[in-house]
């Protein structure tokens, strides 16, 4: 797992400024992020304390922010956490963070009990520690105050294979098929990935197994993409007019959060309390 951790830290040290840009690299891109951003906002209340675990370059921090949060900052990477302070501060907003921190979803021990009031942890944190990420949730939990939330997400097994499919053909051509069928069936990369952005990928079934383990009862699900992951042309011709797409934009906000889609998209969001 220190393997693991260090693959890590490396790979976001290495994408850098990449980590900020992806939500901007395309139109279903931005759908995600909106989709990830209104989710989020069901649960934040001006005046929060809010750890945000795996924080990156500040995409969510400065959303945080602009809803009223005190936010402690964390990531693995230190490169990640010296480009949140750069664009926050870009942003007029460093006055909204109260720290920032070196860890990971792992890291919560020395962090009271029941010291802040929301956990965010975005991007998919607990898909980087694999079989400790019970563990890691439950110490999320504990560290919320009792009724609040742990807002997380992680990366989706079925709708990345299905957005990502040439890809996966590629990694077929490398590993093999029976490889590749074993990473769908449990969505560890570990044999497939020996480098980079290694992880584990759920399906909502697995979500919900995670968070009974961790003693936490599930609030609400997303998708984060549905529709917009089918034909990109579509969606930037979409986004190009401004009355379509803030329509698009609650579709997708709307679809995302039915039963039927939450195993639809690139990532699964979901909010939990004990």
């Amino acid at each position: 797992m220190d393997d693991t951790r260090e693959q890590i830290r490396r790979h976001f040290d290495e994408l850098a400024e990449g980590e900020w840009e992806r939500l901007d690299a395309s139109a279903s891109a931005r759908v995600s992020l909106e989709v990830h951003r209104r989710f989020l906002a069901r649960f934040v209340r001006a005046g929060d304390r809010v750890l945000e675990i795996g924080a990156g370059p500040g995409r969510f921090t400065t959303e945080l922010a602009r809803l009223g949060a005190r936010v402690v900052v964390s990531d693995v990477s230190p490169v990640q956490l010296r480009l949140n302070e750069r664009f926050v501060g870009e942003a007029g907003l460093e006055a909204a963070v109260e720290d920032r921190l070196l860890l990971d979803v792992r890291d919560t021990g020395e962090l009271g009990d029941a010291s802040f009031d929301l956990v965010l942890a975005y991007g998919g944190p607990l898909s980087y520690v694999f079989e400790a990420a019970g563990p890691a949730l439950a110490g999320l939990l504990r560290v919320v105050r009792p009724g609040r939330e742990v807002v997380a997400s992680v990366m989706s097994t079925l709708g990345a294979w299905r957005a990502l499919l040439p890809a996966v053909e590629e990694e077929a051509a490398t590993f093999g098929d029976a490889a590749m069928d074993a990473a769908l069936r449990s969505g560890d990369l570990r044999p497939t990935q020996s480098s980079g952005h290694v992880c584990q990928m759920y399906r909502w079934s697995q979500v919900q197994q995670l968070v009974a383990a961790a003693g936490g009862t599930v609030l609400a699900a997303s998708a984060s993409n549905w529709s917009s992951l089918g034909d990109e042309a579509t969606v930037e011709q979409i986004a190009a007019d401004p009355a379509r797409w803030a329509l698009f934009l609650d579709q997708e906000a709307d679809v995302c959060a039915e039963p039927g889609a939450l195993d639809g998209g690139t990532h699964l969001l979901f909010a939990v309390t004990r």
